[in-house]
C-alpha cells in the first residue's frame, strides 16, 4: 500500500512524514529503508504477529508494510505546471490513497503561505488543482471515445459515464463523489483520475487540543469534518509535532505519554487503521519456525487469490487452504490442540479469507 502525503507549505506535511516514518522504523523489527529522500517504508503494527512469532519461535518476523511518499510541494497553478506541479501530479498518480494534511492550529511563529489559517481555503486550493488536472484527462478521453464511437457504438456507455464525471468535476466536486456501478468504476479506473483516489484529511491540531480533550471545540477541525463528510472522505485528528516528539521514545514511554492524553494509539497507528478501512484491506497470517508473516489483501479476496500474494505458483496450483482463526489458535495454545478441537478447517477455492486467518496453503504445480 502506498500513501501520498500532500499539503501546502507550513501545514506540517513534512513534519508528519518524518515523524511517522521514524516511528515506524523504531516500533517494529523491520529495517526502515529510504528509497529516495521523500519515500519511507513503515511496518504495520500487529500484535497478532508478535504472538505468533513467540508461539512458533519463528526465526524471522515479517510485518505488512506501508510506503509513505512525501509529495513535492504544491502551489496554485500546479495543474498547469506551476512550481513543482508536474512532479507533484506525476507522484500522486502512483499512490493508492491521499493523506491531505490540513493546518488547524494557530501559531504566530509559523507563517502560513496565504497569511492566515483557513483550512477550507487550503483544502480548496489543492482540491481544485487536482480537479483541473482531472478535467484535462477526461476531456482528452472524451475526445478519443467520441471519435472511436463512429466505428463502435458499444462505446456509448463509456462516453456517458465520462460525461457524467466531467460534469461533476466542472461543479468543483471530486470524481469520487460520483455514484458508479462496478462496470462504470472499471471504466473510470482506466483514466487514473487524481480525485477518484480515496482521501484521508489529516487535521493537524495543536498539542493543547489533545491535552485538553478539546478536539471537537477546534473550529478549524469542525470545518474539515464537514467538508470530508460531503466528499465521502475520512478525517484523522493528529498533531504532527506531537508525533515527532514521541517518535524516538521507547514503547513504554510512548504508551505512558499517550495515556496521559487519553489516547490509546499513536497518530501513526490510527492513520494505518484508517488507511486499511478506507481501502478495504485486511491481513491474513502465515506462521512457522522459519517465519511468521502478515500479508495484506483486499477484503473479499478468495483463497487462491490470497495464495497468489505469496507466489504465483501457489495460486496456479492451489489445492486447498488449511485455516484457523487467530483467536482460536491462541486460545488452544498450538495447532495440534486446535486440530483436535476441530477448529482447523480445510477450505477450497471459493473460501473468502477473513482478517486474522492463520493459513497454510496446499498447492501442486
Amino acid at each position: 500500500m502506498k500513501l501520498g502525503i500532500v499539503g501546502l507549505p507550513n501545514v506540517g506535511k513534512s513534519t508528519l512524514f518524518n515523524a511517522i516514518t521514524n516511528a515506524g522504523a523504531q516500533s517494529a523489527n523491520y529495517p526502515f529503508c529510504t528509497i529516495d529522500p521523500n519515500v519511507g517504508v513503515v511496518a504495520v503494527p500487529d500484535t497478532r504477529l508478535d504472538r505468533l512469532t513467540e508461539l512458533y519461535n519463528s526465526a524471522k518476523t515479517t510485518p505488512a508494510v506501508i510506503e509513505f511518499v512525501d509529495i513535492a510541494g504544491l502551489v496554485k497553478g500546479a495543474s498547469k505546471g506551476e512550481g513543482l506541479g508536474n512532479k507533484f501530479l506525476a507522484n500522486i498518480r502512483e499512490v493508492d490513497a491521499i493523506v491531505h494534511v490540513v493546518r488547524c492550529f494557530e501559531d504566530d511563529d509559523i507563517i502560513h503561505v496565504d497569511g492566515s489559517v483557513d483550512p477550507v481555503r487550503d483544502m480548496e486550493t489543492i482540491n481544485l488543482e487536482l480537479i483541473f488536472s482531472d478535467m484535462e484527462m477526461v476531456e482528452r478521453r472524451i475526445a478519443r471515445t467520441t471519435k472511436a464511437l463512429k466505428g463502435d457504438k458499444g462505446l456509448q456507455a463509456e462516453l456517458d459515464v465520462l460525461n457524467r464525471v466531467y460534469a461533476t468535476l466542472e461543479q468543483g466536486l471530486p470524481a469520487r463523489s460520483v455514484e458508479l456501478s462496478p462496470e462504470e468504476k472499471a471504466i473510470i479506473d482506466t483514466v487514473e483520475l487524481l480525485t477518484a483516489k480515496p482521501v484521508i484529511y489529516a487535521a493537524n491540531l495543536s498539542e493543547n487540543d489533545f491535552a485538553d480533550g478539546c478536539i471537537d471545540n477546534n473550529p478549524h477541525y469542525k470545518k474539515v469534518t464537514e467538508i470530508a463528510e460531503a466528499e465521502q472522505a475520512e478525517v484523522l485528528p493528529i498533531c504532527a509535532q506531537m508525533e515527532a516528539d514521541i517518535a524516538d521514545m521507547s514503547a513504554e514511554e510512548k504508551s505512558l505519554f499517550l495515556e496521559e492524553l487519553g489516547l490509546s494509539h499513536s497518530g501513526l497507528d490510527r492513520l494505518i487503521q484508517k488507511s486499511y478501512h478506507l481501502l478495504g484491506l485486511i491481513s491474513y497470517l502465515t506462521a512457522g519456525p522459519t517465519e511468521s508473516r502478515a500479508w495484506t489483501i483486499t477484503r473479499g479476496t478468495k483463497a487462491p487469490g490470497a495464495a497468489g500474494k505469496i507466489h504465483t505458483d501457489f495460486e496456479r496450483g492451489f489445492i486447498r487452504a488449511e485455516v484457523v482463526a487467530y483467536d482460536d489458535l491462541m486460545a488452544c495454545g498450538n495447532m495440534t490442540a486446535a486440530k483436535e478441537k476441530g477448529l482447523v478447517r480445510s477450505e477450497g477455492k471459493e473460501y473468502v479469507i477473513q482478517d486474522g486467518d492463520v493459513v497454510l496453503f496446499r498447492f501442486n504445480v
